[in-house]
């Protein structure tokens, strides 16, 4: 006696969004302005004018570059804006703060440019668990993106989900 397997995921109409799929393809450096500060505390502006002149920015080709100082010290604005024009031109994307930084903005700016038509009216699964780093930040801007357009959002897998959101009685997709 056989039965057919029927697999009610796929008969669902569930639709799943993996920003997995979004996580940058370029890799991702970290550029600490600690290394530049004279003693550790403060910057000279001489000093790091010239070392930054030696520095060598084509290590920065391609990549997206998050800006930072670990040091606990007091960084001038014009510091900043000497190091982003040096990279510009060389890094695909310029951030200030840390690679959990840069990911959040780099986010922000991918799902936002995103048609999202397709989705409106469906049940969507916001898949979690994969192999990439996606910030939290990016799973609360695709629910921003997505509540005035779907019917339901779930997170999870499409066999195991935890409800997030769900459509009012009335809804007009």
């Amino acid at each position: 006696m056989s039965e057919d397997i029927i697999n009610r995921v796929a008969k669902s109409g569930i639709v799943s969004i993996d920003l997995g799929e979004y996580y940058p393809v370029e890799e991702i450096a970290e550029l600490d302005l600690k290394p530049w500060l004279f003693k550790g505390l403060i910057l000279k502006e001489a000093d790091f004018r010239k070392d930054i002149e030696e520095y060598n920015w084509q290590q920065f080709n391609g990549k997206r570059v998050a800006v930072f100082c670990s040091a606990d010290a007091i960084i001038p604005v014009w510091a900043y804006m000497l190091i982003s024009m040096k990279l510009t031109g060389a890094a695909k994307g310029i951030v200030f703060g840390s690679k959990s930084n840069l990911l959040s903005q780099y986010y922000h700016d991918t799902l936002n440019k995103i048609d999202l038509s397709e989705y409106k009216g469906h049940r969507i699964v916001i898949k979690g668990c994969g192999d990439k780093d996606v910030p939290e930040s990016a799973y609360l801007e695709i629910t921003q993106l997505l509540v005035p357009i779907a019917k339901t959002i779930m997170y999870g897998e499409p066999c195991s989900t935890v409800p997030v959101y769900k459509s009012k009685p009335g809804y007009k997709s």
